[in-house]
């Protein structure tokens, strides 16, 4: 019988050296730390000196590439013996224009650089169009970034911002820029208290004041924005988790945050469960799920009781997910690639004979995730 080979296609010495070109442009790579705020005022360019500051202490090379104080005493006097790169004059129909000097910075090449106000636009004439793209040339330099921004500037929220304050936000950051930082600080404050500093003129001068505090300074919308950006901190920890799970193969659940797992069956009404699981997820501000797998074919009634099931996980704003396949083998996978921490399912219909024969998908799930809490929910009257 004649052996066949496939065949395997080996990589040419050229992409072999684009690899590994790349791989040192990565190590060589700066690390971009963001302080990021929900509006103006937060204090998001003050805690980036006071780090600046502190680096320098340390007795690292740090450098103001380009600050904005506002005249802000506080954030002034926190410049202290920084050293600044002057910034570069360009004349712009008539007027003078003030940017960063990147050709200045890069020939200084320090360890770390102050660049503040990360979704600024630079000037017409300037290389590139935006600061964060300045940003990402000096990173790709080996310098280490230090930079500031408020969240309303994220490229996918800006609907979502315009919807909330009334503003079209014209100066946007793609998403991608922050997911790839090496470190996103939250610098947060209550609204409530960030009216109080723009009452005493320590954000705006007195003169805008009352101006601010009727449109974007509206309690409400600081409240929504602090919101949107603590979520965005969230969703950073959650991928930083993660990788590290992914990296270091983790499997076991870390109850970080409960994790709720409704296990949904088209042999009988599930909404009991779907209301059990959901007040336990409100009580326990946890994330909720609704799984149903399909292992055989939907008579008529089947499809009936899965679509009110699924009608009532909509009304409360439970997403459903639908797998295929060996009913316990399934919910165990999911559960474990989505760090489930609590499992809600019903009471099993199987006749002992049927236990027997197929095995027990309660006795299957305990005894493959030992780390999980299941609770089994009694059927109603109804279903009964």
């Amino acid at each position: 019988m004649e052996r066949r080979e496939e065949s395997v296609r080996r990589p040419t010495p050229e992409e072999l050296l684009a690899k590994v070109m790349q791989a040192e442009r990565q190590e060589r790579r700066g690390r971009l730390k963001i302080f990021l705020g929900f509006a103006a005022g937060v204090g998001k360019t003050f805690e980036m000196l006071c780090e600046a500051n502190r680096r320098k202490q340390r007795g690292q090379d740090v450098v103001i590439g380009y600050i904005e104080t506002h005249k802000r005493q506080g954030t002034e006097e926190q410049l202290g013996d920084l050293e600044i790169v002057p910034r570069k004059q360009i004349d712009y129909r008539g007027t003078n224009l003030e940017e960063m000097d990147m050709e200045a910075i890069l020939q200084r090449a320090p360890h770390t650089v102050l660049v503040d106000e990360f979704a600024h636009t630079n000037a017409p004439g300037s290389a590139q169009e935006k600061r964060w793209q300045d940003v990402e040339a000096l990173l790709d330099a080996g310098i280490n970034v230090l930079t500031t921004l408020n969240v309303q500037h994220l490229e996918s929220l800006n609907d979502t911002v315009q919807e909330i304050t009334g503003v079209r936000v014209r100066e946007t950051v793609p998403d991608r820029v922050v997911r790839e930082a090496d470190e996103v600080k939250m610098v947060d404050i209550t609204p409530r208290a960030l009216i109080h500093r723009l009452e005493r003129g320590d954000i705006y001068s007195h003169d805008k004041v009352q101006q601010a505090l009727g449109n974007w300074f509206r309690e409400g919308n600081l409240n929504a924005l602090r919101e949107i950006a603590l979520r965005e901190i969230a969703q950073e920890v959650e991928d930083d988790v993660s990788a590290y799970r992914k990296e270091k193969h983790v499997t076991e659940p870390w109850n970080t945050r409960d994790r709720i797992m409704v296990c949904i069956s088209p042999d009988r009404s599930s909404m009991r469960l779907i209301r059990r699981g959901w007040r336990i997820a409100q009580r326990l501000h946890a994330v909720i799920i609704a799984v149903y797998v399909e292992s055989r074919p939907l008579t008529e009634p089947d499809k009936e009781i899965l679509k009110n099931d699924f009608a009532l996980a909509d009304r409360l704003d439970i997403p459903v997910v639908t797998l295929t396949g060996d009913v316990a083998q399934q919910l165990i996978q999911y559960a474990r690639e989505n760090r489930i921490t609590q499992i809600v399912l019903g009471h099993s219909d199987r006749t002992r004979w049927q236990e027997f024969l197929h095995g027990s998908i309660i006795n299957r799930l305990t005894d493959s995730l030992r780390t999980i809490d299941i609770l089994l929910v009694a059927a109603d009257e109804d279903s009964r």
